[in-house]
């Protein structure tokens, strides 16, 4: 009687407060995740986990030592992806997050590159901001990757030790220099040696990945391989 009524009571409440579809907006479907079914089948993938050599491994690889890049979803402005990280990020959906890792460890799990890793390394947010917003968005999505992957992965690996200006209207320069000296590793002995799959939200320039794949590299960790949801 009691779910019975809790159903009914949020069906009441969805005729008012309609749960939105964080990619196009429009109120979902009873029982769909935070991203509608539509969505989930017409949103831009990238398919970089089939192709090793992808346009994202040949842009990054070439200024920093990374092993692999891909990205699940291709990003363009006042797109559905736009939105989805928007929400991510400024919305206050957590979920949101771990519903994309899963949605994305899913896929590697088509292939074998989860043998490649030990620990999946999110980038994280100075702890103001942090603290400001809730939550690491990339944090999010690396615990989605580790729930569908089971593989570990650690938070508390990498510090953000300066909060640094936002990237947005920078150039590549600006936005190497902003980022120079940024990270601190924290737990030395958690990624001494180990294969990382080094996650984060977006990737433009990858200006603030080679930062982080530098510290990691001068702290002993072995291969590096990157994740991101988008990539400009």
């Amino acid at each position: 009687m009691a779910n019975s009524l809790e159903s009914i009571f949020s069906d009441f409440v969805s005729l008012f407060f309609p749960r939105l579809c964080a990619a196009c907006t429009h109120p979902r479907v009873k029982g769909e995740p935070v991203i509608c079914s539509a969505c989930l089948l017409e949103l831009p993938y990238t398919d970089h986990h089939l192709d090793p050599k992808n346009l994202l491994y040949q842009r990054l690889s070439g200024v920093m030592p990374i092993h692999a890049a891909q990205a699940l979803l291709k990003f363009s402005k006042d797109s559905r992806v736009q939105r989805l990280l928007y929400a991510l990020k400024y919305g206050h959906q957590p979920e949101l997050g771990n519903a994309l890792g899963e949605l994305y460890g899913a896929r590697l799990l088509q292939t074998d590159q989860a043998a490649s890793f030990d620990l999946i390394v999110p980038i994280p947010l100075h702890p103001s901001r942090q603290r400001k917003r809730g939550y690491n968005q990339s944090a999010c999505f690396a615990a989605g990757l580790a729930s569908a992957l089971r593989i570990p992965y650690s938070e508390k690996a990498v510090v953000r030790t300066v909060k640094t200006i936002t990237q947005t209207r920078k150039t590549r320069l600006e936005r190497w220099e902003n980022v120079q000296n940024v990270f601190r590793i924290n737990v030395s002995r958690e990624i001494a040696g180990k294969n990382l799959l080094l996650v984060d939200d977006v990737v433009t320039t990858g200006a603030t990945l080679e930062a982080c794949v530098r510290a990691l590299t001068n702290a002993g960790c072995g291969e590096i391989r990157i994740a991101c949801i988008a990539a400009a």
